[in-house]
């Protein structure tokens, strides 16, 4: 930090980022250095021949320059060791050794050339020397390869809009002029970010909601990153200072601290029914997914039960929409559910921008109509995650403020059309006309369900959603209110989505800068502790405040936050809300209904692969998801089986205790 500023252009990459790609330079080069200095002392008798003077000297002036690189590498390495993130005044050496470097590169790529013009042209020398010759040829050429990778990696296509102003204070630019600088910056970044959003997603093709969410998912990252000055580095360094930071906290509360209490009768026999509608209807969100979920679940067999279906041709009086592989799909579907055929009133596969894939099923267990949405699963859905901005819900209830996430909301219509429209709940109820309506789903397809609640309610007033996973970032406080008596949302852990929104997100943003702001140690040591402590756990208790005598040492006004961001932007202070909390576009959004958070009892390991896991729940306020928590679980503890292995844990621990007094197996929080 920040990006460092080379040939006029700001790149991403910064000074302190060179310690790990030096050493690996540096392994290579003292060991290709070792290779050739040997292979010239056991063979310099042999260089007698035809053209061995030409090879001779070649070895020597390749290891004079390869030694002249070596200390080149060295040095970067060095002075990239030193400072802090905040503080790069002890490296402001770098720019010019990496010109040198630079400038080594060519001899480097004129003597490959003539290694391999003097290998080509046939000498005829012991062959082992020559083999060792083509092997340095080699491996220059594959040292020059990997470099111009490396720099397209760290190319900024902004860097030239930044460079000019990276260093420009607050008394250079008057505040018009400031925010003219930032506007154009994000217009650029904007016109970036969607050109990248194209390439990625070039094979689902170009109709307008496709179009559109190309325009919203690139305005949400132009928004999110115009501000700072961080590298991919700095965000690594601060997530992993946030988690050990966490759980030193943690590890230091209280126990008075805990809110919890034992919980009445009537909230805790609520408690066990829900968790088991939860753990049946877990099924249904389950089997949205299709084969791939359930091949994932059960690789050794899976394949084996669901094969027969994918090839054979099934004839039926129900309306099947779907894809080239749907009898593989609906295989899987009769596997996962243990419904049979005609259970099943429609079955759709088919997934664009915006139209999520769906089944409605008889559930005659439970007497009841079951539509399962299906969750993030393709780039389509991606999009549909990042198209965050707000809209106006429309349904047919008493809420005034009836702001939703606009992709989830327009995904939720798509799936209410398709069932008023095309008669597919007429149906199902012409069939079962005693039967209630339930809709499930998880993660992107949890979100969509509880919209697709709200907006069936009016015509179907006994509707109950069961939401597994569901992003934070869903709809208004007065929704999520309203919603409380007939959704449920299931979360699990440190789960990373019900906790994401870009309130949350911006949230983070601050607290990645603050914590990499305070923190007295140089980047490579906060990676190589992180890494440490995120594999085999340790000390949280890593230095994160200045010292006195470090701030003495400072050569560079370049303390605290305001050091790692675009300091003439003016729409950034750290008594304010940044861009995107005052955008009225992005809105403080919150989760569906009453929720229900699952946590990991004990230790099952850092990745929980090491024992069976047990669970606790209880009921849980909002509030308890209002922050991004750092972990390595915050991912695994979305997946699908991992959610669905808790819940069968879960259920059948309470079942076996169903008899016995409760003794801290659940508890409630009740706001």
């Amino acid at each position: 930090m920040p990006g460092m500023v080379l040939f006029g252009r700001r790149w991403a990459i910064a000074s302190d980022d060179l310690v790990f790609p030096g050493f690996f330079e540096l392994v290579v080069r003292v060991l290709w250095w070792i290779g050739i200095l040997t292979l010239y002392l056991m063979h310099r008798g042999k260089l007698d021949c035809a053209g061995g003077a030409l090879l001779s000297s070649y070895l020597i002036v390749l290891m004079i320059l390869l030694a002249v690189v070596i200390c080149t590498v060295s040095a970067i390495m060095c002075v990239s060791m030193r400072g802090t993130i905040c503080n790069p005044g002890p490296r402001k050496s770098m720019s010019k050794l990496l010109y040198i470097r630079l400038a080594l590169f060519f001899p480097e790529m004129v003597w490959a050339s003539l290694g391999a013009a003097w290998v080509a042209d046939g000498v005829q020398c012991d062959r082992t020397v020559v083999n060792g010759i083509i092997a340095t040829v080699v491996v220059s050429w594959i040292i020059i390869a990997a470099t111009v990778v490396s720099i397209i990696i760290v190319f900024d296509p902004l860097g030239g809009k930044m460079a000019p102003y990276s260093s420009a204070g607050p008394s250079h630019l008057d505040s018009h002029d400031s925010s003219q600088l930032l506007n154009g910056l994000k217009t650029a970044a904007t016109s970036v970010w969607e050109t990248r959003i194209k390439l990625l997603c070039c094979c689902i093709g170009k109709d307008d909601h496709t179009r559109v969410a190309f325009s919203s998912t690139a305005e949400l990252f132009s928004t999110y990153f115009s501000d700072t000055d961080l590298v991919p580095s700095d965000i690594a360094a601060g997530l992993a200072l946030l988690h050990q930071q966490q759980d030193n906290i943690r590890n230091n509360q209280e126990p008075a601290q805990v809110v919890s209490h034992v919980p009445g009768s009537s909230q805790e026999a609520d408690l066990d029914a829900e968790l088991e509608n939860c753990h049946h209807y877990m099924q249904f969100a389950a089997a949205a997914y299709g084969w791939p979920l359930y091949i994932y679940r059960n690789p050794l067999t899976g394949l084996c039960r669901i094969g027969g279906d994918c090839c054979r041709s099934r004839t039926t009086d129900y309306d099947l929409v779907g894809g080239d592989q749907l009898n593989c799909h609906f295989g899987s579907i009769l596997h996962t559910t243990g419904l049979q055929y005609r259970d099943f009133i429609h079955v759709s596969f088919h997934d664009k921008v915006y139209e999520l894939p769906f089944i409605v099923a008889l559930d005659h267990r439970k007497e009841s109509v079951v539509v399962a949405v299906r969750g993030t699963m393709s780039l389509q859905d991606i999009l549909t995650d990042l198209s965050a901005e707000s809209e106006v819900l429309d349904v047919e209830c008493e809420v005034q403020d009836r702001l939703a996430h606009k992709g989830i909301s327009q995904a939720a219509r798509y799936v209410y059309r398709r069932l008023i429209n095309d008669g597919i709940l007429s149906q199902a109820f012409s069939i079962a006309p005693e039967y209630r309506l339930v809709i499930v789903g998880h993660s992107l397809g949890g979100g969509a369900a509880a919209l697709l609640a709200t907006m069936l309610r009016a015509t179907y007033p006994q509707v109950r959603c069961y939401a597994f996973s569901p992003p934070r970032g869903l709809w208004s406080k007065a929704l999520h209110e309203y919603s409380q008596s007939f959704i449920v949302s299931l979360v699990l852990g440190k789960d990373v989505i019900p906790r994401l929104s870009v309130t949350n997100l911006e949230d983070l943003k601050r607290r990645i800068l603050r914590v990499v702001a305070q923190c007295n140690k140089p980047k490579y040591k906060i990676l190589l502790h992180g890494l440490w402590y995120e594999l085999f756990g340790g000390n949280p208790n890593f230095p994160t405040e200045l010292d006195g005598g470090d701030q003495e040492v400072l050569t560079q006004p370049l303390l605290g936050e305001q050091s790692l961001l675009t300091r003439w932007s003016p729409a950034y202070s750290f008594s304010s809300d940044s861009p995107l909390d005052s955008s009225p576009k992005y809105p403080p959004l919150y989760p569906p209904g009453r929720i229900i958070h699952l946590q990991e009892e004990g230790a099952s390991g850092r990745f929980g692969c090491c024992s069976a896991a047990q669970y606790s729940a209880k009921w849980s306020h909002e509030a308890e998801f209002s922050k991004i928590l750092i972990g390595p679980k915050m991912l695994t503890d979305h997946m699908p089986d991992i959610l669905m292995r808790a819940l069968d844990s879960l259920v059948s621990d309470r079942a076996a205790c169903v008899s016995c007094p409760a003794q801290g197996v659940s508890s409630v929080d009740v706001a």
